[in-house]
């Protein structure tokens, strides 16, 4: 494998989330040649398409982070069954002005964590449709709902359930080779 950049993308701000300790805990099971790029979503405002003709600075900083990379990895939350704003804020601000989205044809990976019976999958769901309107392609399977007991991650931010990690392992393994195929 060629090396790949994979940009993550957390759709919670909260620092000690859950998700920012999945996504970290995500990417260091990355294997060499492939690298984690934190994009940080918290300074870009509301979308406002009155801004469109002058990108405010954290949006154009975001904006080039995300065509820098050669694939996503999202990892989100479930705020009331849904995505949370901060994120679909993300998306749209990369999708704008009209014609001028960073988005169209990047593979992505999703993932979350929740400790509810469902894990993230009403959001994930939701995500999946948003990003297709977007132009992201999106790897089918294995879908990542971590919903857990107690303590998930141990103090070096690995995953403390070995069937879980193991499973984690899979998911990484399968998307770094779906995301680094070529187009034919």
């Amino acid at each position: 494998m060629s090396n790949l950049t994979i940009g993550v993308i957390v759709g919670s701000l909260r620092k000690a989330s859950f998700n920012r300790q999945l996504a970290q805990a995500l990417a260091g099971l990355l294997p060499s040649g492939a690298t984690a790029q934190f994009i940080e979503i918290g300074e870009l405002p509301l979308y406002n398409q009155d801004l469109d003709a002058s990108l405010p600075e954290p949006v154009q900083r975001f904006k080039a982070a995300v065509a820098g990379v050669d694939a996503l990895l999202f990892v989100t939350p479930e705020y009331n069954r849904g995505i949370p704003g901060v994120l679909k804020n993300a998306i749209d601000w990369g999708s704008r002005p009209y014609g001028q989205s960073v988005w169209g044809g990047k593979p992505a990976g999703i993932a979350g964590a929740s400790p509810g019976a469902i894990g993230t999958a009403l959001s994930q769901a939701q995500l999946r449709n948003v990003l297709a309107a977007v132009g992201v392609k999106v790897l089918p399977l294995p879908e990542v709902f971590f919903h857990f007991a107690g303590e998930p991650f141990d103090a070096q931010g690995g995953v403390t359930d070995a069937r879980t990690r193991q499973f984690l392992q899979g998911f990484v393994d399968r998307f770094v080779e779906w995301a680094g195929q070529k187009p034919a």
